[in-house]
């Protein structure tokens, strides 16, 4: 892994990672990550690795975001909804891809950092929510693709329900820690595992349709 001082160092290091999609790469370069990571870590925005943020969290590293965005397939039009905002870089990500993009992050402090970066930087059309990121986001379903930052033992039904006919979903699939980020896609109203995406770790999931609170 490189030390990277901006966002091309980015960019090379998740290239070198196997992504060559040049919608992506593009969005990789369109966003500063130092804008959506703490302060004081902002020397480190630009390495691929995942940063500490509140409550035992981190942000997700970012050629993960990369693959598992680039698994979605996404069309201009596609409406996306994302389940953990954290400060919202992978909602900046998503906002530069498609028409419109709707966070769910359970710690509201966190949702109103993402609001924030996300509105400093003048992004307008991705919304963040707070609330059990299992429940989706009924009032905007049907969504065309949704992306989890978070794992979970299996989908969320809510989730299933709100993906559109033909949507993509990638989920970390596991107990937290040990993860297989997984594609589906929903044929004739049930979900459909395609591929694998990669092996990853990521925080628990947690809600009323995956894991409880500790």
């Amino acid at each position: 892994m490189r030390n990277g001082n901006d966002v091309n160092d980015l960019v090379l290091e998740i290239l070198a990672q196997g992504v060559s999609d040049q919608r992506v790469l593009d969005a990789f370069r369109a966003v500063r990550r130092a804008d959506f990571v703490p302060p004081e870590l902002a020397a480190s925005a630009y390495e691929d690795r995942p940063l500490p943020i509140a409550h035992f969290q981190v942000t997700t590293q970012p050629s993960l975001v990369a693959r598992m965005i680039v698994a979605l397939d996404l069309e201009r039009t596609d409406r996306v909804l994302e389940i953990g905002a954290g400060l919202g870089f992978q909602a900046a990500i998503l906002s530069q891809l498609c028409d419109q993009v709707v966070s769910v992050e359970r710690f509201p402090d966190l949702a109103s950092a993402a609001r924030e970066n996300l509105r400093r930087v003048g992004i307008t059309n991705a919304l963040v929510l707070v609330g059990d990121g299992t429940n989706g986001a009924p009032a905007y379903a049907p969504f065309q693709a949704i992306i989890a930052a978070a794992a979970a033992p299996m989908v969320p039904a809510p989730l299933a329900e709100q993906l559109a006919e033909g949507g993509r979903l990638v989920l970390p699939i596991g107990p937290g820690g040990h993860e297989d980020v997984t594609l589906f896609r929903k044929e004739m109203g049930r979900l459909v595992r395609l591929s694998s995406v990669v092996p990853a770790s990521f925080v628990r999931m947690v809600g009323s349709h995956a894991f409880p609170e500790d």
